[in-house]
């Protein structure tokens, strides 16, 4: 994952970052913000390294998978849809009903 993936849904990566660092507060967490310096610092002051090497840390975090929170968030479904846009017929909205596909919630 990137950094800005983080940043855009700072909220939705507090269970992630608590589950990596469990000593961490969820109120200090929301003054960070997103802001990737602070959280380097932060993580540093936490843990007790130099902020390189929690830099180095973060990094590894960073090379797993999204959390599901991040990927269930409505804003990427939202996201893709607009993404397959290039994919309608012209003259069509990618927001459209698409009940005769056959996924409308009818069973």
């Amino acid at each position: 994952m990137k950094w800005h993936h983080i940043q855009e849904n700072w909220a939705a990566f507090y269970d992630a970052i608590l589950d990596r660092w469990p000593e961490a507060d969820e109120a200090e967490l929301e003054e960070i913000d997103g802001d990737q310096r602070a959280f380097i610092v932060y993580i540093a002051e936490l843990s007790g390294q130099e902020p390189g090497d929690a830099r180095e840390e973060i990094r590894e975090w960073m090379m797993g998978e999204l959390p599901s929170d991040v990927v269930m968030d409505p804003r990427h479904d939202n996201h893709s849809i607009a993404l397959s846009a290039k994919y309608v017929p012209e003259g069509e909205d990618e927001y459209d009903d698409d009940s005769r596909f056959g996924d409308d919630g009818r069973e």
